[in-house]
């Protein structure tokens, strides 16, 4: 049974690290949330290490960038595990071939900058669909727009047999008060109709092997059993999770507002009688819930 929480200090001496969502967790796609920086922030000085895990289609350095614009402080966390950079590795490993269909916006060409981890791998050559190897997807060319526009070409690719790369797992996203769709929700599509899409993100095991390997590097290496999950998205953070025998906390108050009964309010917590609707109806069995992170 899904436990509801007042606040993160109630179960943090359990865990001696925290892989935090951003999108919905963190901040709302346009500013920070003060209560859930103050949240981490005590649980760094308890002790204990914050990985923002992120499905962001981008290098870690470019999340990094984008948070300080949104007034996210770097004393909230320690280290940044990014879908993209996931994504990325494999791209440059050859994992749709080196030339390439890309789909994306302008400030998503960041997915194509050498990694200093894989020095000697090959160039990669964005071209036409018609020429292409593979596809790499960070997201829509509109974030707006329904996933059915891409039909035409992804009945063509799949006739090519060529693969699609998901930067990025998730569905959609809330900007604000927009919801926009992402790479996940195009990778959904081109399955659907038969083509064969690749994930690194979450709830998929690759991002989480590059997050233990970043906590390695410092020193950090952690039980599963020690480390949570926090996140918004039960399809992603929660499944991600249970997947990785890592406890959850699902964080109601993002894309699941409406659906657990959350109201905008830091202070709030969903309905008890919706979350349980909700999450039997996903399928999904988060350890912990609380509206927002605080």
């Amino acid at each position: 049974m899904t436990t509801i929480l007042t606040s993160l200090d109630e179960i943090a001496e359990r865990y001696d690290v925290v892989l935090c969502d951003l999108w919905g967790c963190l901040h709302n796609g346009v500013a920070a949330y003060p209560a859930a920086v103050d949240a981490l922030r005590r649980f760094k000085a308890r002790g204990g290490t914050v990985v923002l895990l992120t499905n962001a289609p981008r290098p870690r350095a470019s999340v990094a960038r984008q948070l300080a614009r949104m007034d996210v402080p770097e004393d909230c966390w320690d280290v940044i595990v990014t879908s993209g950079d996931s994504a990325r590795a494999a791209m440059f490993e050859g994992a749709v071939g080196t030339r390439v269909y890309f789909i994306g916006e302008p400030h998503d060409l960041t997915f194509f900058e050498p990694m200093e981890i894989l020095p000697d791998a090959p160039t990669i050559e964005r071209v036409p669909l018609q020429e292409a190897e593979g596809i790499v997807c960070t997201g829509p060319f509109d974030a707006l727009a329904d996933p059915s526009v891409n039909r035409p070409d992804f009945l063509y690719a799949k006739q090519k047999g060529l693969k699609l790369l998901c930067a990025n797992p998730d569905l959609v996203v809330d900007r604000g008060e927009s919801r926009e769709w992402c790479a996940g929700a195009l990778a959904a599509l081109y399955t659907e109709m038969g083509g064969e899409s690749l994930y690194f993100g979450k709830p998929h095991p690759p991002i989480y092997d590059l997050a233990r390997r970043r906590l390695a590097a410092m020193d950090r290496s952690t039980p599963d059993e020690r480390i949570l999950c926090i996140g918004d998205g039960v399809h992603t953070d929660v499944r991600g999770a249970m997947g990785e025998d890592m406890d959850a906390l699902f964080i109601t108050g993002g894309l699941a507002a409406a659906e657990t009964r959350t109201a905008p309010r830091p202070d709030a917590n969903p309905d008890a009688d919706a979350l349980a609707t909700y999450l039997d109806a996903a399928g999904e069995a988060p350890d912990f819930a609380i509206g927002f992170l605080r």
